[in-house]
């Protein structure tokens, strides 16, 4: 049952990736009940995320059964164990846990995007470094980027700020609580050949932060923050769905008139509170940033905000 959908979804998606020219992408994604697995391709390499699940089998079943997973995806793929980069996602506290490290083999590589390069690594953190899912809406912000002052929140590591700074965004402001992924980020710049002292990096804790920036200053803002956040470094925890109209106002009091935020939660359950915001207009866009690989499976929602 698994070969059969893993080969079906193989052989239509890898086409329209061949025409789109894209070399990663999300090939399976829990498709079967019985197969809790998401299996994404990033050049000649396999990401598999194992979503443990209620099962009535032994622990040596289980591996069995893994490995028989793993048999098939070698078959269809036509891969070898060597470029298999297996992962179990577990969850904390009823909440995925976010970007903790796993491993320590410290094994990145480049792979490449929209003509851009771009670090990841499959085997460290849960995580890969390149969000999939939002490949059409950094292709819409590089559109948009020439001339711009653009600020990046919750960066992570500064995928849509690298297609800013390729678009020619004059001013680039790349905000994360995280040191490790602000050294990322800036290696993806470094990559591209993307140096000036307009393309900065800021550690800090994006609610504090957003205080002390001045009105009407950025052109266009993206902001895709985690779900839930306690760091240890932050004073307070973030919650989205508590959170988003406070954050939402602050940045657009942060942006000039006309300008575009792009906004983006993965939270499932989350309803935009539209009329406490205060913007001109707010557009639902996850539909039409929603990438062929991602299609009839929402993992997150988007928005186009004018201010």
């Amino acid at each position: 049952m698994f070969k059969n959908r893993l080969t079906k979804v193989h052989r239509h998606l890898s086409k329209i990736a061949r025409r789109q020219d894209i070399s990663c992408y999300r090939l399976y994604d829990r498709d079967l009940p019985e197969f809790p697995l998401t299996i994404e391709l990033y050049e000649n390499r396999v990401y598999l995320a194992e979503y443990r699940s209620k099962h009535h089998l032994s622990e040596e079943e289980y591996e069995q059964w893994l490995e028989g997973c793993i048999l098939v995806i070698i078959e269809v793929l036509q891969t070898s164990t060597e470029n298999i980069y297996l992962k179990e996602r577990k969850r904390k506290e009823g909440r995925l846990d976010q970007y903790q490290r796993v491993s320590q083999e410290k094994e990145f590589f480049v792979v490449k995007e929209g003509g851009l390069n771009f670090k990841v690594n499959l085997s460290d953190y849960l995580d890969t470094g390149l969000f999939l899912d939002h490949r059409i809406t950094r292709q819409m912000l590089r559109e948009q980027s020439a001339g711009m002052k653009v600020l990046n929140l919750f960066c992570y590591t500064a995928s849509f700020s690298v297609y800013a700074a390729s678009g020619g965004a004059t001013e680039i402001v790349s905000v994360d609580l995280s040191n490790t992924y602000l050294q990322w980020a800036q290696e993806n710049f470094q990559l591209n050949n993307y140096e000036s002292p307009t393309f900065t990096f800021v550690k800090a804790d994006v609610k504090q932060y957003l205080s002390t920036l001045p009105a009407g200053y950025f052109d266009l803002v993206v902001m895709d923050p985690p779900t839930f956040s306690n760091s240890k470094m932050m004073k307070d925890f973030l919650d989205i769905q508590r959170d988003h109209v406070e954050l939402l106002n602050e940045v657009i009091r942060a942006t000039k008139t006309g300008g575009k935020i792009y906004f983006s939660t993965n939270s499932r359950k989350f309803v935009l509170d539209s009329d406490a915001v205060n913007a001109v207009s707010i557009k639902d866009i996850t539909n039409s940033t929603t990438p062929f690989d991602f299609q009839g499976k929402l993992l997150r929602w988007c928005y186009l905000i004018q201010c």
